[in-house]
């Protein structure tokens, strides 16, 4: 019986519900491959051909998260400064993550980690896609092409405010807001004491975004 790709689609996706289940209730350590496969109803086998660890699963929910976060800024109002459109995309992501908070330090372990193996598309997914949208951004506010340097310099930034908010006990996170818009306005001050010459191309070319070892 030949497997159709809209039926691939439907077993992907109740793996996915069925992780969001597991994890919340269990917790990401306790919740077994075979304890997915079970209430995603399938053999404990077929779920690595769709995932090849549960770090995958969690990376692709984390994804998920990302690209609602995405559509959700492209839906907001346009900000005056970049500085304030870099905000308003990175708190869309805070959003979106959130039911995701406490498993945070497994993400950034991995898929969300500078060293992560390339040739996963979870891994390649979560960091290109969002910097991706930021030098979209950068671009929108006339910053040209952001080099290498600059989008590694953000990304650092960036996972370490989701590594202060994965353990922020500050009433609404609060705190962690605070250091994302010292983090941001750090980021940029930098841009802009460099000068936009060494930082942006001027020139079309492609950037890699997410530095590997």
């Amino acid at each position: 019986m030949r497997v159709t790709a809209e039926t691939k689609a439907a077993t992907r996706q109740r793996i996915l519900e069925a992780a969001r289940q597991l994890f919340a209730s269990n917790g990401f350590d306790a919740a077994t491959t075979r304890d997915l496969a079970d209430v995603a109803g399938i053999a404990s086998g077929t779920l690595f051909n769709y995932f090849p660890t549960k770090e995958a699963i969690l990376a692709s929910l984390a994804a998920e998260a990302a690209f609602s976060a995405h559509d959700e800024f492209e839906k907001g109002g346009q900000a005056e400064s970049f500085e304030e459109d870099l905000f308003a995309f990175a708190a869309a992501g805070l959003r979106k993550l959130k039911p995701l908070r406490k498993h945070l330090a497994v993400l950034l372990e991995t898929a969300l980690s500078p060293l992560a193996a390339s040739g996963h598309d979870e891994n390649e997914s979560l960091c290109v896609a969002h910097l991706e949208a930021v030098t979209r951004l950068a671009k929108k506010h006339h910053l040209g092409e952001l080099t290498p340097v600059a989008l590694q310099l953000y990304w650092t930034l960036y996972t370490g405010v989701l590594m202060f908010w994965s353990s922020d006990r500050s009433s609404k996170q609060e705190d962690t807001l605070a250091l994302l818009d010292h983090s941001l306005a750090m980021f940029v001050g930098w841009l802009q004491r460099e000068g936009a010459e060494p930082i942006a191309r001027r020139t079309k070319g492609e950037v890699e975004p997410c530095p590997r070892r």
